[in-house]
């Protein structure tokens, strides 16, 4: 029997329900992946502590598969490998959506601004196959565009998709490509709800375009920069496994090879479900602890956090 105090409350969420019922049907989708694909898993969770057995009951083992994990020196390899691609990533590709939401911002022509942003937004709904290809050709040391402009220079080859370092930043220009435009629009979205009057107060005081940026326009989209870093840094330790499972070959794999390809490797292909599991649970425990202190970090620097 539901105790009185709920009544009102239970009411309240009944009339919101009937009431925007359109929205929450919108919802419903989105909601359903993250419990299916999110928030169902977690429970498998104890994987990483069991034997997995064909026949259930599993046998409980406690830190066998992390002392397992551990002692790998592939571990550690992707280890590295992953917290250096997403440094990477963090430094030159964070900013550049930022960047570019100012730049579109100042833009005066109505036509302009349309084309240029139908045509950065593009790459964003092309799958991580189709791009792979796109710079798999262009960056070819024997008919690739950019080794044959490169070329004319006096310029040798590159096999930039061999060459271990190169890889890595054909991933950070690859990213950038593809996400720079379509997450601007949350800057430009921030942008768009700045008070006007700040702008002609601004002007009255005689600032210049670039003042009026650097005064008025960044102040207003901080408390959004701070939220999407701070939420990028729990997906820190991910780097993108769609994106680095199509760039990945056997050369490249010492320098490109990250834990969700290495935790892909390990349940999808030699089946080995309670190790992978382990390496899943290392990353999520590790990117909770990120977000945790980017927060804390960014409340105590900016004043703003996730709460």
């Amino acid at each position: 029997m539901l105790a009185t105090g709920n009544v009102p409350a239970i009411r309240r969420l009944a009339t919101g329900i009937r009431r925007w019922w359109p929205y929450y049907l919108m919802m419903a989708p989105g909601l359903l992946f993250f419990l299916v694909w999110h928030y169902f898993p977690i429970w498998e969770a104890k994987m990483a502590f069991e034997q997995v057995r064909i026949i259930p009951p599993n046998i409980w083992v406690g830190l066998k598969h992390f002392q397992t994990l551990f002692a790998s020196p592939v571990f550690y390899n992707v280890l590295a490998n992953t917290l250096i691609i997403s440094t990477m990533k963090i430094v030159f590709v964070f900013p550049i959506p930022i960047i570019v939401a100012l730049l579109l911002n100042e833009v005066r022509s109505g036509r302009l601004r349309k084309f240029m942003q139908s045509a950065i937004y593009l790459p964003h709904f092309l799958s991580w196959v189709v791009i792979a290809g796109i710079f798999i050709a262009l960056l070819s040391p024997s008919d690739g565009a950019v080794n044959q402009i490169t070329g004319f220079f006096g310029a040798r080859p590159v096999s930039y998709m061999t060459d271990g370092n190169a890889s890595r930043w054909v991933l950070v220009f690859s990213e950038i490509w593809r996400s720079a435009g379509w997450d601007s629009l949350l800057y430009l979205a921030a942008i768009i709800g700045i008070d006007q009057s700040l702008y002609e107060a601004a002007e009255l005081d005689g600032a210049s375009r670039w003042q009026k940026i650097w005064h008025v326009t960044i102040p207003g989209i901080v408390p959004t920069i701070a939220t999407l870093f701070i939420l990028n840094m729990g997906m820190f330790l991910s780097a993108d496994l769609n994106q680095v499972i199509n760039f990945l070959n056997d050369v490249n794999r010492s320098s490109i090879d990250i834990l969700d390809t290495y935790v892909y490797r390990l349940g999808l292909r030699t089946g080995e479900y309670s190790l992978a599991t382990a390496a899943g649970l290392f990353k999520a425990v590790l990117g909770m602890i990120m977000i945790l202190a980017a927060h804390f970090v960014s409340k105590r620097l900016t004043g703003k956090g996730v709460w």
